[in-house]
C-alpha cells in the first residue's frame, strides 16, 4: 500500500485536490485492495480553506508527517508562503519520504527549499517565467507533468488527474489505468497519462474506444484491428507491450468491470447482465465474473 500525504495551504485549489484523490479511491475501488492510502496535513494543523472556500481539516501537521509521497499543494498567493521558515520545513519533512511532488504551484516551495536541484520541473505555466529566473539551478520545462526519479512536479489540476493516472499505471499496471478512465468516463483516444504519443500509442487508444463502444455485442479480434489499420497480430504486439494485456483479455475485463457495476449498482438479473456484457448466457458469465473477481455475481451482491 502506498501511504501518500498532500500538504495543503489556503487558497489550494478544490479541482487539483479531487484530481489527485478520487483516481486513488477508483483504483482502491476497481482492485479492491487498499492500493492507496492518504492523508490531509497542514503547517500548522489548522483548517486549510480552499480558493472557492472548502475547508478540509488536517490528519497531521507537516512534523508529523512520513510515507511514501508527499504532494505539496499550494496554489494561488505562494509568493506569500515562500519564507526560509517555509522553506527549512519542507527540507526537514523531505527525509522522512521516498519521493516529493509538487502540483500545481508547488513546484516553488520545493525549489525554494532546494528539493529539485538539478532536476526536470514544471510548474504551473502563469508561473513558468518567474519560475526559471527564480531557480536557474532546476531545468524548468512546459509541460503538464514532469517525472524525474523521485521528484514529481504537475501544473495545475487537469494535469494532476494525468499524473495521477500515471502512477496507478506505473504501480499496479496499465489495465487499470484504463478501468479508472472507464469509470470517470474519459475517453480513452485521451490517455495522455497511459499511451505514449507515437502511432502505435494511437492505435491501442482507437482499440480501446471501439471496445467501450461495443461492450454488448463484441467485435471479433480481428475485425476491431481492420477498424484501427492494422494486422490482428500487430495490435497485439502493441497491446501486448502497452498494456501488458493481449486484446481479448483486456476486452473480457472492460466487459467484466461493466458486469460488476451493473451488479453492484442495478436489480438486473444475472442473465439480464450476460446480455449486457456480451455473454451468451448467465452461466458462461458467471464463470468468467468469478475468474476475475474471486466471487460469483450472487455473492457479489449478498456482500
Amino acid at each position: 500500500m502506498q501511504k501518500i500525504d498532500i500538504l495543503l495551504f489556503d487558497n489550494f485549489s478544490n479541482h487539483c485536490l479531487a484530481n489527485t484523490i478520487e483516481p486513488l479511491r477508483a483504483a482502491n475501488t476497481l482492485s479492491r485492495k487498499p492500493l492507496y492510502q492518504w492523508r490531509f496535513l497542514t503547517m500548522d494543523g489548522n483548517m486549510a480553506e480552499s480558493s472557492s472556500g472548502l475547508q478540509v481539516f488536517p490528519h497531521e501537521t507537516i512534523e508529523n508527517g512520513k510515507g511514501d509521497l508527499l504532494i505539496v499543494m499550494p496554489s494561488y498567493g505562494v509568493r506569500d508562503l515562500d519564507t526560509g521558515a517555509t522553506a527549512l520545513r519542507l527540507k526537514t519533512a523531505a527525509r522522512k519520504y521516498s519521493a516529493l511532488a509538487g502540483y500545481d504551484t508547488g513546484s516553488w516551495l520545493l525549489a525554494r527549499a532546494g528539493l529539485l536541484d538539478g532536476k526536470k520541473a514544471t510548474i504551473h505555466w502563469e508561473e513558468l517565467s518567474s519560475f526559471e529566473e527564480a531557480f536557474p539551478e532546476v531545468d524548468a520545462v512546459r509541460e503538464r507533468y514532469v517525472i524525474d526519479g523521485n521528484r514529481i512536479t504537475c501544473s495545475g489540476a487537469m494535469a494532476a488527474f494525468d499524473v495521477t493516472m500515471s502512477l496507478i499505471g506505473s504501480q499496479n499496471g496499465a489495465m487499470l489505468t484504463v478501468e479508472v478512465a472507464q469509470l470517470f468516463m474519459t475517453d480513452a483516444a485521451a490517455r495522455s497519462y497511459a499511451a505514449p504519443a507515437q502511432s502505435s500509442g494511437r492505435m491501442v487508444d482507437q482499440a480501446l474506444h471501439i471496445m467501450q463502444g461495443n461492450l454488448e455485442q463484441p467485435i471479433k479480434i480481428g475485425k476491431l484491428a481492420q477498424m484501427v489499420g492494422a494486422s490482428q497480430k500487430t495490435l497485439e504486439t502493441h497491446m501486448q507491450n502497452e498494456l501488458q494485456e493481449t486484446p481479448s483479455a483486456a476486452y473480457r475485463r472492460l466487459r467484466l468491470n461493466y458486469a460488476r457495476k451493473l451488479v453492484e449498482d442495478t436489480d438486473q438479473s444475472v442473465a439480464e447482465i450476460a446480455g449486457r456484457c456480451g455473454y451468451e448466457n448467465a452461466s458462461a458469465m458467471t464463470r468468467a465474473f468469478k475468474a476475475q473477481f474471486g466471487v460469483t455475481p450472487k455473492s457479489m451482491r449478498q456482500t
